[in-house]
């Protein structure tokens, strides 16, 4: 894996004091780190942490109950609306399937974004859409609907559309499933192509093995009882040196650790 770019100024991620939760249940407490901007930094940890609760607090689906989160030095959680309309045009999200509509063609879902927010004309956003599509290797397919591609060509089109903002974030909510081993693979290397190529801060929800060891910079892992992080550093290092059960028995399962 190639290293991370080397970040300025103020970093793409601040997370401070976060608590979540749905219906006065506490799910997360106490959840602070920074993401360099560059990097590519994963949230890891068993079914049931809170690993996809975390990402949609951070991005607004659900508003924390406590503590704030920062995007590029400005701050999210206590943005007003027109301010935060301005910020979300700074990251993209990745959900699980890609979340295309069935109803409209490839570049028609990667136009959407394009739509709500810039004032390009309509070919101008055809443009955009086809050149993201290509970006990702789907060039060629623009007039496809989603019920006629593979689910490893759903989610380069759910990346294309991420990406129609060129945003300096990118949110994946569990990017490989139900994907096979070698597909999976090729959305990691794209995943690394997007970071290499534009500089995207990358941030991954995942409990993938291969794709932890093979392309994250860095990770946090949630843990269900303790409701928290319980550790934080480099996957490899994580795997040989944590004293704790928890991390040393969820990242050597497989004896994946050999390098």
């Amino acid at each position: 894996m190639t290293a991370a770019p080397q970040s300025h100024g103020a970093p793409a991620i601040e997370v401070t004091g976060l608590e979540c939760g749905y219906d006065g249940k506490v799910v997360l407490k106490n959840i602070s780190f920074t993401v360099p901007r560059g990097e590519i930094f994963f949230i890891i940890g068993g079914s049931g942490c809170g690993k996809s609760t975390l990402l949609r607090h951070m991005v607004g689906l659900h508003t924390p109950t406590g503590g704030a989160v920062k995007f590029l030095g400005q701050s999210f959680t206590d943005a007003d609306t027109r301010a935060r309309r301005e910020m979300l045009k700074t990251f993209g999200m990745l959900f699980q399937g890609g979340a295309l509509w069935t109803s409209l063609t490839l570049r028609e879902n990667v136009a959407l974004p394009l739509e709500e927010y810039t004032t390009l004309s309509r070919r101008e956003i055809e443009e955009v859409a086809t050149l993201k599509l290509a970006q990702v290797g789907l060039g060629g397919f623009e007039d496809y609907y989603p019920s006629e591609i593979s689910g490893g060509m759903k989610k380069r089109a759910g990346l294309a559309r991420a990406l129609a903002l060129d945003p300096a974030i990118v949110f994946f909510d569990e990017p490989s499933a139900g994907l096979d081993p070698v597909t999976s693979r090729k959305l990691d290397e794209l995943i690394v192509l997007v970071r290499e190529t534009f500089g995207t801060t990358i941030v991954v929800v995942s409990h993938e093995l291969a794709s932890i060891f093979e392309i994250a910079d860095r990770v946090i892992m949630l843990d269900r009882a303790h409701q928290g992080i319980i550790a934080e550093g480099r996957p490899r290092e994580l795997a040989v040196n944590s004293r704790d059960p928890r991390v040393s028995e969820f990242l050597r399962r497989g004896d994946r650790v050999t390098q």
